[in-house]
């Protein structure tokens, strides 16, 4: 078996640690039992590039008891957890290439390592997978089927790889899931990436004012919780409608050029590039703090910070501490990376339940279907969804009502009026 990992006496740690998440992960354990008596994965390589946290192992042991072959590499520099991935190999026999803390160059190979076996099927939290693939190792596409995408920003470019007929096989949006974006983003995200700067940097929201960039699922949730712990949270957007919802809901919205001059914490959720950039950090506050929960580490332009710094030293784990003109200091936290990896564990098991429940879902769909599917991105079939939300609702012990037979006539009749 082929891996790549820090260190493989971290092993025992990292089993309790995935055994811990199983526990908060009930849908998925469901699915896992009866993978482990249909075996709908025989046969079938995956290839997948995901934060190797607790809950990707538990995914990563669901698709194998289906029967699945599968190889693991991190989609993020800062977000493989050491310990969870030396469990993979040592006690589950999966091959993981993903070591915390890797450069650029061992970034990729990890990837090109992870797509080296001929995958069938291809799962990506961020599309770099599927870019490699499509970019270097060309002669690997005729045996895949399909493929899943589980973030915002994958979606973005791999809809734009479908538009210039660039992309060759079908891939599922898991993302675009009711079960995924309005939980995972809007919990998941809001709550992960406030513990990772509050471990980082043990400020306190209460009285702060806290700059939220983006307003999507991610914004969303990030502006709630910051709210509820007593920030005065401010939004920036580019989109009127996404701005017209935050003032609704309560929040000052401002362009980031007059939110840099008085926000105390800043945070961009917006799957875009240079949203805090020079201008930006000219008028900064001192001691202003800057974290990304976006996927890539490209919101923060950290390119011009470092044309801009006087000096620069690390002041606290994952806090980087740049002095510019006027000795203000600004604090980057985790590289400008997922600070809720970064510096935290990443989202809470209960909500990666369903997100990873739609991935074993959408990759069975996948083998049973794909072969007769176009290239294109495709959203998640509207049967897993409400799937994985009854089977989240079962886990709960939580009833609903069903329609009668009245209802569902009425429902269905257009001349029932007043």
């Amino acid at each position: 078996m082929e891996y790549d990992v820090r260190d493989k006496s971290l092993a025992p740690k990292g089993k309790l640690r995935i055994q811990w998440a199983e526990g908060n992960m009930p849908v998925l354990s469901m699915i896992a039992q009866r993978f482990r008596k249909e075996r709908p994965l025989d046969g079938v390589k995956i290839s997948a590039c995901l934060h190797v946290t607790t809950e990707t192992a538990n995914l990563m042991r669901t698709l194998k008891a289906g029967g699945a072959e599968v190889r693991l590499c991190a989609s993020n520099p800062l977000s493989t957890q050491d310990d969870v991935a030396a469990s993979l190999v040592v006690d589950h026999g999966i091959s993981v290439f993903a070591k915390r803390g890797i450069d650029s160059s061992g970034y990729y190979e990890h990837i090109r390592a992870a797509l080296s076996f001929s995958p069938n099927i291809t799962m990506d939290d961020g599309a770099d997978l599927v870019s490699t693939l499509h970019s270097e190792m060309k002669n690997m596409i005729a045996g895949v089927i399909g493929g899943t995408e589980e973030t915002t920003t994958g979606v973005i470019r791999l809809r734009s790889m479908a538009r210039e007929g660039a992309l060759s096989y079908p891939i599922i949006a898991v993302n675009d899931a009711m079960t995924k974006h309005l939980f995972d983003n809007r919990y998941g995200t809001g709550q992960s990436t406030i513990d990772g700067i509050l471990r980082a940097t043990n400020a306190l929201l209460a009285g702060s004012k806290v700059v939220i960039a983006g307003y999507g699922w991610c914004g969303r949730g990030l502006a709630a919780r910051a709210r509820g712990m007593g920030a005065n949270v401010i939004v920036t957007e580019v989109d009127p409608l996404k701005a017209l919802e935050a003032v609704m809901e309560g929040f000052t919205v401002l362009p980031m050029d007059e939110a840099a001059r008085i926000g105390d914490i800043f945070i961009t959720v917006t799957g875009n590039t240079s949203v805090i950039r020079r201008e930006h950090f000219e008028t900064m506050k001192d001691g202003a703090i800057v974290a990304n929960s976006g996927h890539f580490n490209v919101e923060i332009d950290l390119d011009e910070l470092e044309k801009m710094k006087k000096s620069k030293q690390v002041v606290r784990d994952n806090v980087e501490e740049y002095v510019v003109d006027g000795g203000r200091r600004i604090r980057v936290l985790g590289e400008g990376r997922l600070i809720n990896l970064a510096a935290a564990e990443g989202h809470p098991a209960t909500v990666m339940d369903m997100s990873f429940a739609n991935q074993a879902l959408c990759i069975e769909h996948l083998v049973k279907a794909g072969r007769h599917m176009k290239p294109g991105v495709y959203g998640v079939p509207e049967e897993i969804d409400s799937s994985v939300a009854s089977l989240k609702l079962k886990a709960l012990g939580v009833k609903i009502d069903t329609l009668t037979e009245k209802q569902r006539k009425y429902l269905a009749s257009w001349k029932a009026g007043t």
